[in-house]
């Protein structure tokens, strides 16, 4: 048997179903490029017949990204399986997932349908898909519920029918994994033509073993595991890309598994994901936290100091974290900064680098230290940032316990140029009431963070919010030394995504 393990990343799929973690179509074209660079095998790019604008982001995907094969997801019906093929047809082996579930409850409740209904449309929907492309994956939904000999019934069907890829999803992460490892381990010694497709597995992490129960299996016997950068993805998650590489790659005595992932890119891969989503990386997650290499302890920093691999299993530099986080300067060149951007994976045109350039110098008058987490904030608010509806062009807010918190702003809305002040029951709410009163709209504020990017006192402060208005919810974030204009800015950026939501919206209606 094999031992190299295929990374199929979902990020852009699974991932982008969790809440706030919404992705626009330029937005995915780069974090995809990152899973290239990441040296992903496979990049599941979404579910194509879910929108407009989802399937468009997948044939975007499929036509820019090179070196890896692209996925997209489709129900076991054959418009669904006809839009999937029609977004990843122009992709280097695009592939078509269909799925179907398979637990007793699912068909019960959900599907209404009988074991041998099933059986004839997962024989049918992936006859269909093959008659299309031999790159076929066909994936139980709530594998891990179902009976054992009924999915290698179901399996054998779909191996027939032409699936070369073969997934066991634990779908509500209910499975252990030691009856992960045996189920697989079952499913591969009874299916007769196990050996002519590859076995998957999707973890979801509800009971916090998605990692334990994928690593489980793989040693088991599959050889792809279904992932997501940071463990993003529907209720609690799933499985995490950066632990199940890193577990192979640290144990290898143990699980005697490979991989192509590059993994100096692991840390810059969940960094520009935080960057896109806006949600900061907990400071405790394993190998990508802010402390998952601190050593506080006075006998762990002695320990360390004499050699480190005493309480390090791995080194910052293996996963693409800098030894040192302070780059650039007020007096740094031109020619720094385009290697620092381009060491980050930041592949930008001569004027892009021009204007990160010219904002990192009026940065630099601002702060002492510029470091990584500074510079990624002006690559995103200068290059990446959404075309603007609407615009920030001057902020005044008044604050403290002898005045009555009020606001001022001059903005442009749709070119236009507006001047509008309003009050509030503290600076960031009349920085808000204002902007709303400004833009003519209303939505209703889910959530306000804020999260300084460095340390000291003079740090840039990263503000997310999460908006709803109409039944849409759009995410935006922004970063600066002054916390009032961060949050102004974060505001209008996220009234800027639903502006664009809206727009794609009725663009997919005519």
């Amino acid at each position: 048997m094999s031992q190299r393990v295929y990374i199929f990343d979902t990020t852009l799929r699974d991932g982008e179903q969790s809440p706030g973690a919404t992705m626009n179509r330029e937005e995915k074209i780069r974090l995809a490029r990152q899973l290239e660079a990441l040296g992903v095998d496979i990049i599941e790019a979404g579910f194509p017949a879910a929108s407009q604008g989802d399937f468009e982001a997948v044939r975007d995907i499929a036509r820019t990204v090179r070196g890896c094969q692209i996925a997209g997801l489709c129900r076991a019906i054959p418009t669904d399986i006809d839009r999937a093929w029609e977004a990843v047809r122009e992709g280097e082996h695009g592939r078509i997932h269909t799925f179907l579930a398979t637990s007793d409850i699912h068909m019960q409740y959900k599907l209404r349908k009988t074991r041998e209904q099933v059986l004839e449309m997962v024989d049918a929907a992936v006859r269909y898909a093959a008659s299309k492309t031999s790159n076929v994956e066909f994936s139980a939904e709530d594998a891990s519920r179902s009976d054992p000999d009924f999915l290698v019934q179901v399996f054998t069907r779909a191996i027939d029918a032409g699936a070369t890829t073969i997934n066991v999803p634990d779908t509500v992460g209910y499975i252990q994994p030691q009856e992960f490892a045996d189920l697989i381990g079952y499913l591969l010694e009874h299916i007769p033509n196990a050996h002519k497709a590859v076995f998957s597995v999707h973890c979801h992490n509800d009971l916090g073993l998605a990692t334990a129960n994928t690593l489980a299996a793989l040693r088991a016997g599959a050889r792809q595991a279904e992932v997501t950068l940071a463990g993003i993805g529907e209720r609690a998650g799933n499985a995490a890309l950066e632990e199940v590489v890193m577990a192979m790659e640290v144990r290898k005595d143990y699980y005697g598994l490979e991989t192509g992932i590059v993994k100096e890119q692991i840390y810059p891969s969940t960094r520009l994901l935080s960057l896109i989503i806006g949600q900061p990386i907990p400071p405790y997650k394993s190998i990508i936290g802010s402390n998952a290499f601190a050593h506080e302890s006075g006998i762990h920093q002695d320990g360390v100091l004499k050699h480190r691999q005493t309480y390090e299993i791995m080194t910052p530099e293996s996963v693409g974290r800098a030894a040192e986080d302070m780059v650039l300067g007020k007096h740094s060149g031109r020619a720094a900064l385009k290697a620092r951007l381009e060491g980050l994976g930041y592949a930008l045109s001569e004027e892009q680098v021009d204007i990160v350039f010219a904002a990192m110098k009026k940065l630099a008058d601002r702060k002492k230290e510029i470091f990584i987490e500074d510079l990624e904030a002006v690559v995103l608010d200068e290059i990446f940032r959404i075309p603007d509806k609407y615009r920030l062009e001057y902020l005044s807010a008044i604050s403290g316990n002898m005045a009555i918190p009020n606001a001022v702003v001059k903005m442009y809305v749709d070119g236009e140029e507006r001047t509008v002040s309003d009050f509030g029951t503290g600076p960031i709410d009349a920085v808000f009431h204002t902007i709303s009163k400004t833009v003519g709209r209303t939505p209703k504020l889910l959530r306000y963070a804020v999260n300084a990017i460095t340390g000291g006192t003079d740090a840039q402060g990263e503000v997310t919010v999460r908006i709803e208005e109409n039944g849409k919810s759009a995410v935006g974030r922004a970063a600066d030394a002054d916390i009032i204009v961060a949050s102004a800015k974060a505001y209008i950026n996220a009234l800027n995504r639903l502006a664009k939501r809206e727009e794609e919206t009725v663009w997919a209606r005519v």
